[in-house]
């Protein structure tokens, strides 16, 4: 990654923000995207400036996510990677659900990644760079409590697999990295039923992977040209066995996602 020019979106915390020190440490020139630009230059102050760039943006705007990767061409003359990592989760039973949290789920984890890469893959196929969506397991099995997370993963899938096919022969690399449960914050302000932040973690974050090794993972990826991983030992599992009895996983994951303290469903 040394000197690679690199776009993070949702960069101000968790796998964002480890995805940033990690690329950095690597030695590659990187973009952080973020609604909370203070943030962003708060943890970069002390790094030289030739080597990053903060822009405040919000995934959900088309016009936002131009503007980010035309300040990063503008900077640096190219785009080598494109990551979309910016995410929000939910927990809540589809029948309880106001409609409206499906929408803000699919507009930041979904139509933020078609607007990113849109505008950044013609500087992708001319360095032949790596396009990056940040997914989970579950889109690969569906959540139960998580109808808009799961369904606006399984769309991400969906479009970078046929990013990745319609390019196979311009050289363009196309990563869908899955993370099984991370430590984050993406469930404290993971939205409730109706649209309010949940405000609290129902697991114990300290068995969780870290986000840092998650962004290790990725990493390496990136740099191997990997198509796909899936991370967690429990995420592996999961996503293979699905392939062969998806009927027995409905149960496993249903009475997995019930233990849950304070659980939607028993």
């Amino acid at each position: 990654m040394q000197n690679k020019v690199i776009i993070i979106t949702g960069a101000s915390s968790g796998i964002g923000k480890a995805l940033v020190i990690e690329a950095h440490n690597r030695g590659a020139k990187v973009v952080l995207s973020a609604r909370r630009k203070e943030v962003l230059d708060e943890f970069t102050a002390a790094w030289n400036t030739a080597d990053y760039m903060n822009v405040q943006s919000d995934v959900t705007s088309e016009a936002d996510c131009r503007r980010l990767v035309g300040a990063a061409v503008e900077k640096f003359g190219r785009i080598d990677v494109m990551i979309n990592n910016a995410g929000i989760s939910m927990r809540a039973l589809f029948e309880d659900l106001e409609l409206d949290v499906i929408r803000r789920l699919m507009d930041t984890n979904f139509w933020g990644t078609v607007y990113c890469s849109k505008y950044a893959l013609p500087y992708l196929l001319k360095t032949k760079g790596s396009l990056v969506g940040v997914s989970s397991v579950a889109g690969y099995k569906g959540l139960p409590g998580r109808t808009g997370y799961s369904a606006s993963k399984f769309a991400m899938h969906g479009l970078l697999e046929v990013i990745r096919i319609e390019n196979m022969k311009k050289g363009l690399h196309v990563l869908i990295a899955c993370p099984g449960f991370t430590t984050s914050n993406i469930r404290n302000v993971a939205l409730s039923k109706d649209g309010s932040a949940q405000g609290e973690t129902p697991l114990d974050e300290s068995k969780l992977m870290t986000s840092e090794t998650v962004a290790l993972h990725i990493c390496n990826a990136i740099e191997k040209r990997r198509d796909r991983i899936v991370l967690t030992p429990v995420g592996k599992i999961t996503v293979l066995l699905n392939k062969f009895f998806p009927k027995f996983m409905d149960g496993i994951v249903y009475n997995h996602m019930a233990k849950e303290p304070n659980s939607p469903f028993k």
